[in-house]
């Protein structure tokens, strides 16, 4: 089993997502916030800000004047794209590597994590669902526990392997049985130590429903739902993609169709273009 302190130490080494993404959700959560408060809150991080600049002033977007500020790419592409863009790309560094240990090639996991976010939102939207920045953010970072422990997956893939196939444990269940903790429980600890809200923890901890409890929480349950969106779609699947359990009850709590899903799946398909666009300009 892996060594808590040796994980600990790693989460320590680990690159942290900007802290603009704490200070933006907490913006838009706060009574009152305006377009000039978010586009505040971004313009102080000169990374984020020349990226959505860049962005903005792509060919894809259109636009007849270039975007000089983010008060502009605020009035010009509306303040619900420009926090996603800034949320987007804070966490692009962080989550664009390879991660041999679950078989994702460099970008795969990137995409696989935008695609979650995006068919998140959607899910929330369809809900009525307050907090969609919260839910897009907890999906867009909710595998950030891979990132330390598929080295530890990698070295163990064939102990992995047998309990999935031999045993029908869940990916899930053979990481926590062969290394003592699962990337969901790690994610959550990663969060922690980022000083994430108690929110997001409690959704990035059990995005997997392991314990189905959590059924009952409709945010918890649209990124569950949004994972296995993803899932189904094929949107960057690697070795563990397959080797998880759909809960049908989720369906049922969240009070959704089969056409509920095929409408959701189309509307993301419409929105692919935009969402590769995004992907290939950062």
């Amino acid at each position: 089993m892996t060594s808590l302190q040796t994980l600990l130490k790693e989460i320590q080494n680990l690159k942290p997502i900007p802290a603009v993404t704490n200070q933006l959700l907490a913006a838009v959560d706060a009574p009152g916030s305006s377009m000039e408060t978010i586009a505040q809150v971004i313009q102080y991080d000169p990374v984020i800000t020349a990226s959505i600049l860049k962005t903005c002033n792509t060919a894809y977007f259109g636009l007849k004047h270039p975007a000089e500020s983010i008060k502009d790419a605020v009035s010009m592409l509306g303040i619900d794209q420009v926090i996603e863009l800034a949320l987007i790309k804070s966490g692009v560094q962080t989550l664009s590597g390879a991660q041999e240990g679950y078989g994702l090639e460099a970008g795969d996991m990137w995409q696989y994590s935008v695609s979650s976010a995006i068919i998140a939102k959607q899910v929330a939207i369809k809900l009525a669902l307050k907090n969609k920045s919260t839910i897009f953010t907890s999906a867009l970072i909710k595998d950030i526990g891979k990132i330390i422990l598929e080295k530890y997956v990698s070295n163990t893939s064939g102990k992995i392997a047998y309990l999935v196939e031999h045993k029908k444990f869940s990916f899930l269940e053979a990481e926590k049985k062969i290394l003592g903790i699962d990337h969901a429980e790690l994610g959550a600890m990663i969060a922690k130590q980022w000083k994430f809200s108690p929110r997001m923890i409690k959704i990035i901890r059990h995005h997997h429903l392991s314990d189905e409890t959590m059924i009952k929480d409709k945010e918890i349950a649209a990124v569950y739902l949004a994972d296995c969106i993803c899932m189904m779609m094929g949107t960057g699947v690697g070795a563990d993609g397959l080797a998880y359990r759909f809960k049908n009850k989720v369906i049922k709590e969240l009070n959704m169709s089969a056409d509920d899903i095929t409408m959701i799946i189309a509307e993301f398909g419409i929105n692919m273009k935009a969402v590769e666009a995004l992907l290939h300009i950062v």
